[in-house]
């Protein structure tokens, strides 16, 4: 928005959820489940882990588990010492 209040146009639409068809909104929920469930594990094992059993520091892989799908999965194929 501008300073005025009004919208500027950019020629494009935006995609609203009611845009999406049933199967689009399922596949959404679904993913998203997924994201958030790979990443509140990966946050709960960081917790409880030892710094020690943990490749570099906490406070970095923390982080990392943030980025979408990516981080959950560096974090348990790279992040853990075995």
């Amino acid at each position: 928005m501008t300073r005025t209040g009004t919208r500027r146009r950019t020629g494009r639409k935006s995609i609203q959820w009611k845009d999406l068809t049933p199967g689009q909104q399922t596949a959404l929920l679904t993913l998203a489940s997924v994201q958030v469930s790979l990443a509140a594990t990966a946050w709960a094992d960081l917790a409880l882990r030892p710094a020690e059993e943990v490749n570099g520091g906490k406070g970095k892989w923390a982080a990392i588990i943030a980025i979408n799908f990516v981080g959950p999965v560096l974090y348990f194929r790279r992040g853990i010492r075995r």
